[in-house]
């Protein structure tokens, strides 16, 4: 039998779904594999069957297992799946150190993403010694070719200036809350810092702790934006339209999961110290 840790301040059924969701990342349950019975899983974390069914419940909603009527709960075959990012990043500030990197447009969804476990460190209910984010946005100050107006395709200064302010917020939102951690003593080490890319990236991608990869294509799409007191048609990145689909490094380096994540951190390290450059104005 597989004990839970007393001392863990978690509810079992979270605990007993971290230990199911480490063995399904890591292989040890392989994809279209059926998971024990409920009793057996009871059994072996001795634990009652409605914790059982909790657990199973919050990993079915993570998109990780799917349950069969009259077969049982199995392992979904694919790991590159449309996935919500906010529960795989609350459960990435577990670890000691944290480390997220992220390139996209405005940063708006990490920001309310990474809200709550910043929160729980703050209220001392969680505990982690270090954190570095690190945020890859495009350089407004620059023209752009998209977002663009849409009757001549022509870059828009206005717009630029709209979209500096919707960056400033949410990116130094995330820069001033993980920096009064460290500021308040709650972690030993937190860091974070923006930098400008100099092309808009069509896509976003988010790292975690290095492992984990959750990318997605921008739809563009006309978008009636009001600049200088007028609405202007945009052809916009539609962030809250992307699909996120997530790939989790495995035990083979040569996995394509595996080499998915090996190659989205090259890319972003590439451009963080190369082209990209510090806000002039920081």
């Amino acid at each position: 039998m597989e004990k839970l840790d007393p001392d863990d301040p978690r509810p079992p059924y979270q605990q007993v779904a971290n230990l199911l969701r480490a063995a399904i990342l890591t292989r040890t349950f392989q994809p279209g594999e059926k998971l024990p019975s409920g009793p057996e899983l009871a059994k072996r974390y001795g634990v009652a069957r409605m914790t059982i069914q909790q657990a199973v419940r919050l990993l079915r909603d993570e998109g990780l297992i799917v349950s069969r009527q009259g077969s049982g709960v199995f392992v979904r075959e694919r790991t590159e799946r449309p996935v919500g990012l906010r529960p795989h990043l609350e459960r990435a500030f577990e670890q000691s150190d944290v480390t997220v990197d992220f390139a996209g447009f405005s940063g708006e969804t990490l920001h309310g993403a990474i809200a709550e476990p910043l929160d729980k460190i703050r209220a001392g209910r969680l505990r982690t010694s270090s954190i570095r984010v690190r945020l890859l946005v495009p350089d407004p100050t620059q023209p752009w070719t998209v977002p663009c107006r849409v009757d001549d395709l022509s870059d828009s200064p206005p717009f630029r200036a709209r979209a500096l302010r919707i960056m400033e917020r949410h990116t130094q939102g995330i820069v001033d809350a993980v920096r009064e951690l460290g500021e308040l003593g709650l972690v030993d080490t937190a860091e974070a810092e923006v930098r400008f890319s100099p092309v808009v990236p069509m896509f976003k991608l988010y790292l975690i702790n290095g492992v984990e990869a959750f990318f997605g294509y921008y739809p563009v799409q006309e978008h009636k934006v009001p600049l200088d007191g007028e609405p202007t048609p945009i052809w916009d990145l539609m962030g809250k339209d992307t699909i996120l689909f997530h790939h989790s490094a495995e035990s083979d380096p040569e996995a394509m999961a595996s080499q998915f994540v090996q190659q989205s951190r090259m890319w972003f390290d590439s451009v963080w110290s190369s082209v990209a450059r510090e806000p002039s104005h920081r």
